[in-house]
C-alpha cells in the first residue's frame, strides 16, 4: 500500500494541478511535423525488401467486475515484398501462424492441430485486405504493411502532435501521439536516417475501460530469406478445415 502511494503522489508530482499539460485544451489537428514523421517512417519500411521483426506485446483488459489483467505474447515476423509473410504469434491466448507464400494464405492452429488453406492475391496488402473483407482476419500489426501510401490512414486521424524525445531499449527516438474516432495510439520512431518504430500503443476509446495494446519492437533489416521460409509444411497429425466466409 506504501508503494502505491508514493507512485501516486510521484504522479502528481510530475503532471501538476497546475501544469501546462493537465490544462491544455484537447489537440483538434493534426500538426504537420508528426504527419511528416508518419510519411517518413512509411518511406523507409518500404525501402526494406525483407525485415524481420518481433514484438514484444502486453494486452491490457478490464473484467467484467473491474479488475485490470494483463496478457503478455511474442509475435515474430519474417516479410519479403511484395508477396511473402510469415506471422507466428504466441500468446497467453492464443497461438497461431499465418503463412503467405505468394499464391496462398494459410492460418494454422499448432496445438489445436489443424490449418486452412485458401487462395490468395499477388500481394501482401491485396491479402491482408482480401483475408479481412471475406473471413473477418485481422493479422497483429498488419498496419505495418499500410503505413506508405494509404491516404485512408491519414484521412481517418483526427489529431496528432510530437510528445517529444524518448529512448525506447536504450535506442533515441521521437514520440508521437494521435486520434482517430475509435481510438487513440502513439508510436516512438527511432531518430536518424533509420526511422523505425520501436513501440506502439493502442487505446480502444469504443470501450469505457479503456482496453490497452502495447507492442515494443525489434527489427533485423533485409535479411536473407529463400521461398522455403514461406512454405507451410502441416504437421503430420494436422488436421485441414475450411474457412468460412462471411456472410
Amino acid at each position: 500500500m506504501r508503494m502505491l502511494t508514493a507512485l501516486a503522489t510521484a504522479v502528481a508530482l510530475c503532471l501538476g494541478a497546475g501544469s501546462a499539460a493537465a490544462q491544455a485544451p484537447p489537440p483538434t489537428e493534426v500538426e504537420e511535423d508528426a504527419l511528416k514523421a508518419l510519411k517518413r517512417m512509411g518511406a523507409y519500411l518500404d525501402t526494406l525488401k525483407t525485415f524481420g521483426l518481433t514484438a514484444n506485446t502486453t494486452l491490457d483488459l478490464v473484467t467484467v467486475d473491474g479488475q485490470r489483467l494483463q496478457l503478455d505474447g511474442v509475435t515474430d515476423y519474417k516479410v519479403r515484398r511484395p508477396d511473402g509473410f510469415v506471422i507466428e504469434l504466441k500468446s497467453d491466448i492464443k497461438n497461431r501462424r499465418f503463412v503467405y507464400d505468394g499464391k496462398t494464405f494459410t492460418v494454422s492452429a499448432p496445438e489445436l492441430k489443424y490449418y486452412a488453406t485458401v487462395d490468395a492475391p499477388a500481394t501482401n496488402v491485396a491479402t491482408l485486405d482480401a483475408i479481412h473483407d471475406r473471413y473477418g482476419i485481422s493479422l497483429p500489426l498488419e498496419d505495418l504493411f499500410h503505413w506508405n501510401g494509404d491516404k485512408t490512414r491519414e484521412d481517418q486521424l483526427i489529431s496528432g502532435f510530437v510528445v517529444g524525445p524518448a529512448t525506447i531499449d536504450g535506442v533515441p527516438t521521437e514520440h508521437y501521439a494521435f486520434r482517430e474516432k475509435d481510438m487513440d495510439w502513439q508510436i516512438w520512431i527511432q531518430k536518424g536516417d533509420r526511422p523505425l518504430p520501436k513501440k506502439l500503443v493502442i487505446i480502444d476509446r469504443t470501450d469505457p475501460t479503456g482496453p490497452t495494446y502495447v507492442a515494443r519492437l525489434t527489427w533485423t533489416e533485409n535479411p536473407k530469406l529463400t521461398q522455403q521460409d514461406f512454405t507451410f509444411t502441416p504437421a503430420s497429425d494436422a488436421k485441414p478445415i475450411r474457412l468460412m466466409a462471411q456472410r
